[in-house]
C-alpha cells in the first residue's frame, strides 16, 4: 500500500490532550490511516472537517463549546460524507440516541479504544457501522420507556395538571403556584397528589426529572 495515495485522511478531536496523544500515537502505528488534524475542541474540529473533507473524524462526545454530536449534527445537515466515529466516557442516553438519529458511524466506550478503536475504524471504512448493542441497544431502550412516560403527560392529566408541572419543574413552590395560577395552597397540593398517582411518581424530584424530558421531548429515532 502507498500510505500517501491510498491511506484514509482522519481528524482527531477531544478536549484531554493526554487522551488526545494517546490517539494520535494509536494511530500513527497503522498506515491505512493518515492523521491530517489534531484538535482540542468541538468547534475548531468542525472548522477543520469543513476543510479538510476528511474520510473519518474521531471525536469525543462531550467537548465544550461543541460537543461531538452537535459537531455530527452540523455534518449531517450538511450532506458531508465524512464518516464519524464518537468516543465517550459516559455519554447520556439522549447524546446516544441522538447521535444513532444523527447517522454516526461509530461509537465506543473510551475505556475501549485503545483495544478496538482501530477495528472499527477499518469496519467503518468499508461502511459498515460500529455500534456495540450494549451500549446503544440499551440507551435506545431506556428512552423509548421514557419517551412511553413523558407521553403521559400529554394523556393523563389535564391542562391545569400540566401547567402545574411545569412550574414545579422551574423549581417554583407550592405557594409561588397558587400565587401564579390564583389557586388556593391546599388546591396545589391536591393537584399534586393527582399528579403523582396519574404518573406513578412519588416526589418533587421525580415530577421535575420527567417534566424537563418533557419539554425538550426525545429524540426521533424512527
Amino acid at each position: 500500500m502507498n500510505q500517501a495515495s491510498s491511506a484514509l485522511r482522519v481528524i482527531l478531536a477531544d478536549d484531554h490532550p493526554v487522551f488526545l496523544n494517546g490517539l494520535r500515537a494509536l494511530l500513527q502505528t497503522d498506515p491505512m490511516f493518515e492523521i491530517v488534524a489534531v484538535c482540542p475542541d468541538g468547534k475548531s474540529a468542525l472548522q477543520a472537517i469543513l476543510e479538510s473533507k476528511p474520510d473519518l473524524a474521531i471525536l469525543d462526545v462531550s467537548m465544550p463549546g461543541c460537543t461531538g454530536v452537535e459537531v455530527l449534527a452540523e455534518l449531517s445537515d450538511r450532506d458531508l460524507t465524512t464518516r464519524v466515529i464518537l468516543l465517550t466516557a459516559s455519554a447520556g442516553d439522549g447524546e446516544i440516541v441522538e447521535a444513532v438519529a444523527r447517522g454516526v458511524y461509530g461509537l465506543m466506550l473510551k475505556d475501549a479504544a485503545a483495544d478496538t478503536l482501530l477495528d472499527c475504524m477499518r469496519s467503518v471504512a468499508v461502511g459498515r457501522r460500529w455500534l456495540p448493542p450494549d451500549l446503544v441497544g440499551a440507551a435506545v431502550k431506556r428512552e423509548e420507556d421514557n419517551r412511553a412516560k413523558v407521553s403521559q403527560l400529554d394523556n393523563a392529566l389535564t391542562s391545569r395538571e400540566r401547567e402545574i408541572v411545569t412550574l414545579v419543574a422551574e423549581g417554583q413552590s407550592n405557594k409561588e403556584i397558587a400565587r401564579k395560577l390564583g389557586l388556593a395552597d391546599g388546591t396545589v397540593k391536591i393537584h399534586l397528589h393527582r399528579i403523582y398517582n396519574k404518573l406513578g411518581v412519588s416526589n418533587r424530584t421525580s415530577l421535575t426529572a420527567l417534566a424537563l424530558n418533557y419539554r425538550k421531548g426525545p429524540p426521533d429515532v424512527s
